[in-house]
Parts: structure tokens; sequence; C-alpha cells
């Protein structure tokens, strides 16, 4: 057994793991992570985040949905996608990330340990590899160990037909017809994925409302496209029992209403699980939170002083772009470091097909506040670039204070929304008005050039 002393331990090594450890080594901290040598990158890079969204590209490439409307409607992409073509995929993208890891590990002189990390006390930190044991003792702690799929115990998982979001990039097959249970972020992902692949999906979820914090519009227009591709949503919809026809080979799902759904295969993503239940935080003074979550304070500090925690195991919004940046600042803040942080400003990006990303507020909240705000909408069909990527679907919505003009939020739905929100955010970022979109010239033919377009819808109405 070794005894190794530190100045920070981090413990996981998915995205704020990651930024947290070399933060600190950048900072001339000794610095150790640790992970089980298998989800090295974290659940971002094996299971969650890079997977799916490659199995999204993989889809496009190999569909033509990115092309259809250019080409025509008959226009068909390689035919019957294979379940090899999206893992071969897959998997040669996790595998190279999982390296360019490493690699920036090693180039900062980050030491890595394999194995389950457990408290002993506050300060170490017991590793479990598969040949040995080693104790570390850390000055500082960062828990950064992310979540795994919750599980009901009443759902008979198989792994084939019954599966979690963790198990779908193993499928053997893509299903005619596919039930998903949940219609958060993951859920939603995940059905537009295989609405684009041709299956019939049926989404189910017990609120009544789909993504209840993003803008009203941008979601009734995402689920009018996933209807178009022939999803049905159950929403206000409670699963009391799942199980397997075998006499008809079918999966199904009863619901408190009475009805019964019927598939090849049944995803279920009703949220996540925080992986602070396996890491003997009562030996380090913590106690978690529901599901798992540990509890920290904006400076992203525990009840126990020098432990930190980052990522998707404090909660909302676990994302990896925002894991990456609560990982940082917790470095910055435990060592002193000066650090800068505008949460409000934050984008959110959602894979969905079409995708969607946002950043400020919504009209909902702007309402709720009694901002006089106007709004300014480009419709994706009118512009040319649009049409060039087959998107008839898309729209950037920009919403600004009336009175000073100001940008207070973006939200766009359609191809690319995710790259080109970085626009509206740097010129939120500098407090600048809609008049910087009218007074600015754009590429063309670009996406981008939808900003100027909804700032001239905007000021119109005034």
């Amino acid at each position: 057994m070794n005894d190794q002393a530190y100045d920070l331990i981090v413990i996981g090594s998915g995205p704020a793991g990651q930024k947290g450890a070399i933060c600190a080594a950048k900072l001339r901290k000794r610095v150790a992570i640790v992970d089980r040598a298998i989800m090295m990158g974290g659940v971002c890079v094996h299971t969650g985040t890079i997977p799916s969204k490659s199995i999204r590209e993989a889809i496009f490439q190999l569909t033509g949905t990115a092309v259809k409307t250019f080409y025509g409607g008959s226009f068909r992409g390689k035919g019957e996608v294979s379940v090899q073509d999206l893992a071969a995929s897959v998997n040669s993208i996790v595998s190279r990330e999982t390296d360019v890891i490493r690699a920036q590990l090693r180039r900062n002189g980050v030491a890595v340990f394999q194995g389950m990390a457990q408290f002993a006390d506050p300060h170490t930190i017991s590793v479990e590899g598969e040949a040995d044991k080693v104790t570390l003792r850390g000055e500082h702690v960062l828990i950064a160990c992310g979540t795994r799929p919750a599980r009901n115990p009443d759902i008979p998982f198989d792994g084939k037909r019954i599966l979690d979001t963790d198990e779908f990039t193993r499928i053997g097959g893509l299903p005619r017809e596919i039930i998903v249970v949940g219609a958060g972020v993951v859920g939603l992902e995940y059905a537009s994925f295989m609405a684009a692949v041709g299956s019939e999906v049926t989404l189910i979820d017990q609120r009544p409302v789909m993504l209840d914090f993003l803008d009203r519009e941008i979601v009734e227009a995402l689920a009018y496209h996933l209807r178009q591709m022939g999803t049905t949503f159950r929403l206000g919809e409670k699963v009391t029992k799942v199980g397997i026809d075998e006499k008809r080979n079918r999966v199904f799902a009863e619901l408190d209403s009475g009805k019964r759904v019927q598939g090849d295969m049944l995803l279920y993503s009703v949220g996540r699980q925080a992986n602070g239940d396996l890491l003997r935080l009562e030996a380090a003074g913590l106690q978690p939170e529901s599901r798992g979550k540990v509890k920290v304070n904006e400076r992203y500090q525990t009840e126990v002083p020098h432990i930190y925690a980052a990522g998707d195991i404090i909660g909302f919004p676990a994302l990896a772009s925002t894991s990456m940046e609560q990982g940082r600042l917790a470095s910055c803040r435990m060592f002193g470091a000066p650090s800068e942080h505008m949460p409000e400003l934050y984008p959110y990006g959602i894979y969905t097909i079409p995708e969607i990303s946002t950043v400020g507020q919504t009209e909902e909240k702007l309402t709720a506040a009694k901002v006089p705000y106007e709004v300014g909408i480009s419709k994706f069909n009118e512009l040319a670039k649009s049409m060039m990527l087959g998107d008839e679907t898309g729209m950037l919505k920009l919403l600004f204070d009336r009175n000073t003009r100001k940008l207070l939020g973006v939200h766009i739905l359609g191809q690319r929304a995710t790259e080109i929100v970085h626009i509206g955010q740097a010129v939120m970022a500098f407090g600048g008005t809609i008049e910087y979109f009218r007074d600015t010239v754009f590429n063309y033919p670009t996406l981008a050039e939808a900003y100027k377009v909804a700032a001239l819808d905007g000021l119109n109405k005034l």
C-alpha cells in the first residue's frame, strides 16, 4: 500500500474533473485524478455526450437528413441504416477522444490513478484498482464523478429490448417501433434520432409540458416537427407497468389512464442518479442529497470547506459545457486564483433533430418580471443557406428591451443552432443592442445572417 500527497485530488475524469485538474496543474499545484480505467473521460465520452452526438451526426450523414430538401423528397441517403454503421462511428470517436484526454492530463503533469475511489476520511482517498490499492492524501478534493441513469426497480431491464440510456449505444438492431419513457433532454434527443431513421416513436412523460425551462414557441415547433416525423406524444401520462409480451414478442407499457402502448423496444430515460452514493461521503463528513447529489455553495464548495464538487453531481443544468466551467472555477476558487463567470449567459444546447440552442431570458421570464420587450424572428426557410442545408424547420428569435434595445435573449431551432447561438451570447456579454445586428455585415449566404433578418423584423415593430 502506497501513501501519496497532493494539493488536489479530483474524483472523476469527465468534463468537470478534467478542467478542474488541468486548471490546478497550471497554477503549479500537485494534482491527482482518479477514475475507473474504462471510464477515462467520464460519462461524457463513453455513454453520454460524445456517443449520443456521434450517433446524431452519423444519422445525418447516413440517412441524408441534411440534404433531402436540397435533392428532393426521393433522396434516401444510404437507405437502410444499420447498427454497425452507427457503432463504427461512435467507437472511433470515443477512442480518439479518450486518447486526447489522457494526453492532455499527461502534458499538464496530472497523475492518473485507475480504480474506484472512496473517502477514508476528509483528506484521504482510497483507490481500489484491479491489481492493488493506493491511498492518496489531498489538501483539497474535487468531487466530479458524474451520474448514471436512474433505474426503477419495477422495470425489467434486459439490455436488449428494455434499456436505459447507457445501454442504448450497444443495441443489437434498430427498432421499427420504440417507446421512450421520459421527455427530458436525453429522452427527446434519442426519440428524435429514432424518428429520423424511420422508427415509429411513442414518447411518454408524466409532466404535461416538455422542457419547461425553454422558450414555449421553440418547444412547440420542435414538437410539431417530431410529429411530422411520426412521433406520438403521451404527455401527462404515468407509466404503471413495463413488460414483454412473449407471445407477440413485443414490449409494452401500461399507463395510469388505462392505455397500453406496444413496441419492439423501450428506452427508459427518467432522470439520472448521481454517483455520490458510491464514494462513502459520510467518511468525509458529507451527506448526499436526493439521488446522490452533492450540495455546494456559489463557490462550488461543500459543507466541508476543503472539499468542492462540480459537474452533473451537483445537479442542473448538468451539461458538459457548464461542467467544464464549474470544474475550472472550483479550482480557481480553492487556490485563490482570479476568475470571472456569467452563469446567466451560459448557453443551452439540446441535440435533438432539429437541434435547439438558447441563451439569456425567455418570453415567460420577461413577462413575469414585467420587462417591456419586443421580439424579432427569422424563419430559416427564407435563408439561402438553410435551403442549401435542407432545413425548412428552423427559426431564430431575438428578445430585446423596447426602450433600450438591449439584447435579452436568443432562441434558435434548426441546423447548427448550437454553433450560431454564440454570436448572440457574445453580443449579450458586452451589453450590446439589437442595432448591432442591423449595422453589421454578415457573410452571405450563412445561417448567421438570420440575426440581421430577425433584428430588422424586431425593429420594424417599434
